[in-house]
């Protein structure tokens, strides 16, 4: 499961819960950070005064959707990185050389998409130049 985008801005407003280190060098929250910080809130409420239920809602409403338009999105860029196995393409190797070569399979990591380009594996996507 890859993470999800969430501002790393959620961290630390909620009174008496100290703000959490969780993020990455992109300064974005991904869905376990997010988790986490939610169960520290409701751990850390005072039971006598108990936070706003409406508020946890929304936040867990608005993570749910988030989380699934990234579902989409990756579940996209798989399918079209498979209607690629057995074409021709032109990338830009690792090294920052042009290549070329027949795609062998696909591979679908927490990283992202990659394929195999002639026994060249972890091609990104993003690096296709052309397709033939």
């Amino acid at each position: 499961m890859s993470t999800t985008p969430i501002p790393a801005t959620t961290a630390g407003t909620t009174p008496g819960v100290p703000a959490t280190t969780a993020t990455n060098s992109n300064g974005i929250m991904g869905q376990n950070e997010f988790l986490k910080l939610m169960i520290a809130q409701l751990q850390s409420q005072d039971p006598l005064n108990p936070g706003n239920t409406n508020e946890y809602i929304s936040e867990l409403a608005q993570f749910t959707q988030v989380e699934q338009t990234t579902n989409l999105a990756n579940a996209s860029e798989l399918s079209s990185a498979v209607q690629l196995i057995g074409r021709n393409v032109h990338y830009t190797a690792k090294s920052g050389e042009a290549a070329e070569g027949k795609v062998e399979t696909v591979q679908s990591t927490a990283e992202g998409t990659t394929l195999t380009v002639e026994g060249n594996s972890g091609v990104k996507i993003s690096s296709i130049t052309e397709v033939e």
